[in-house]
């Protein structure tokens, strides 16, 4: 299964989900975000990539839906609530994303 979380920057949350949930499973796993200065900004490429789309805020839904309307109908999309609270690999963070992303994938403990 081909993984994609996003964030607005792609600095600390879905950077942390991409290194988190890439070991687990053997899935494939990247990460991007939705604003201009991302470090590695979401594309078509990535859309058309993924079977799963993690946003981390509705406003990050919004946007890929403003950005990729026609693309996105066919794919899933899942929002799990984190705020941009959190740095690399804060544990707190490691856990939330463990919680909210078993809702929807198979997480080892």
């Amino acid at each position: 299964m081909k993984i994609l979380f996003i964030c607005s920057k792609n600095q600390w949350r879905s950077p942390t989900a991409e290194k988190v949930f890439h070991r687990f499973n053997n899935y494939d796993v990247r990460s991007a975000g939705t604003e201009e200065g991302a470090r590695n900004k979401v594309t078509m490429g990535h859309i058309g990539w993924a079977d799963l789309i993690f946003v981390m805020e509705r406003k990050h839904l919004r946007r890929l839906k403003e950005k990729f309307g026609l693309q996105l109908q066919n794919k899933t999309i899942h929002c799990i609530d984190i705020s941009d609270d959190y740095g690399y690999m804060d544990e707190e963070l490691i856990e939330i994303l463990k919680a909210r992303v078993s809702e929807f994938i198979d997480v080892p403990d």
